[in-house]
């Protein structure tokens, strides 16, 4: 039976990062995943937005690595030529009850690391983005935005040229506790099995039913997986605004914000959609709850300006209504089986976050 050192399952924005950093800390890596390609899931269906790392708990896993991979990220796009912009991000507020807030929120960044946190008035914001109505902001000069494909095909670049080795069409499915490290079975065309000292799961929104598939998991060590589905709508003609424009967070989520792509084009979401299957389509009803929403912070908003973009889905490891859960790296101390580790609840800011959960994956495969 073939023994590979180390194999990723999962070719995911922070799979691939794994991979990346395994190979260059000289290991030897196969990547695995069931699609014919990179990032085609999560990693392709998101904001390509660069968070500064503002709303997370602080000293959570989630808080730590964005603000730390969001340095992380800048260097490297500067480095690679990865096409990215620091566009900054505005927090709307539209009422004095808002207003108030805008202060708490830019202490919790500030507890979190994020530099460049500034609250403006009316007419400082204003005159930033002309469009815009508020009562006052709050800017976020380290947000940013990339082109996440050129990121994911970066990173395949580093990987493979240090070793590393994508299969894809590959999905693994299932393995078992062996000595020495991990067997797995893999599919495909040419299904075979092989062995490996260190197994990365990094299968995103199918990452929990991967851990149940390996024997020797205590059950209760594997988070149950929920579909958060997130709905986009573009907006016809080039973006009114040059940054980033999110409203007050509300209870459960971020609000309907407005971001922008490389080329100018302004996207509106996501919203957040409970469902128990993975379904991309959009329904073009939606809209009719974001015009009210957005028009808080720009009124100029037309009727029927707004039309289906895309999807993506959260995968979360915990049900509507229950408290947020932080980023989930789980090593053998904690499900007990050697060279094994899982990466649950892998969402937004996971992409920003990718090359520091990279490192620590290593931290936590180095203490076994």
């Amino acid at each position: 039976m073939e023994t590979v050192d180390c194999v990723v399952a999962g070719a995911g924005v922070v799979g691939l990062a794994v991979a990346r950093a395994l190979a260059l800390a000289g290991r030897e890596v196969l990547i695995l995943d069931a699609a014919e390609g990179i990032g085609t899931e999560t990693s392709s269906r998101n904001s390509e937005v660069i968070h500064a790392g503002i709303y997370y708990p602080a000293g959570s896993l989630m808080a730590r690595s964005c603000v730390a991979g969001r340095r992380l990220l800048y260097a490297y796009c500067a480095e690679k030529g990865v096409p990215h912009r620091n566009c900054g991000k505005l927090i709307a507020a539209t009422n004095a009850q808002e207003d108030a807030m805008l202060a708490g929120i830019k202490r919790r960044a500030e507890a979190n690391g994020v530099e460049g946190m500034q609250v403006l008035t009316a007419a400082e914001a204003t005159a930033l983005e002309p469009h815009l109505n508020c009562t006052s902001a709050l800017l976020s000069a380290s947000t940013g935005i990339i082109d996440s494909h050129a990121f994911m095909l970066a990173l395949q670049g580093d990987a493979e040229n240090a070793g590393a080795m994508p299969v894809f069409h590959s999905p693994v499915e299932r393995g078992r506790r062996v000595s020495g490290g991990i067997e797995i079975d893999v599919g495909g065309a040419e299904p075979m099995s092989l062995r490996c000292r260190l197994l990365v799961n990094s299968a995103g929104l199918h990452a929990p039913g991967f851990a149940q598939r390996i024997e020797g998991i205590p059950a209760d060590r594997v988070p149950g997986s929920y579909y958060a589905k997130g709905n986009y709508f573009t907006l016809a003609g080039r973006s009114p605004f040059s940054r980033l424009i999110y409203p007050v967070p509300v209870p459960g989520g971020l609000g309907v914000h407005l971001t922008i792509d490389l080329g100018g084009q302004a996207r509106f979401g996501p919203d957040v959609e409970w469902i128990d299957t993975i379904d991309y389509t959009v329904d073009p009803h939606r809209a009719d709850g974001f015009y009210a929403a957005v028009r808080k912070y720009w009124p100029a908003l037309k009727d029927g300006a707004l039309q289906p973009g895309y999807a993506g889905i959260r995968p979360k490891i915990v049900p509507k209504g229950a408290p947020a859960q932080d980023f989930v790296v789980q090593g053998s101390q904690t499900h007990g089986v050697p060279g094994l580790i899982n990466l649950f609840g892998i969402e937004s800011p996971g992409l920003t976050a990718a090359l520091a959960i990279a490192e620590h994956v290593l931290e936590v495969a180095a203490t076994g």
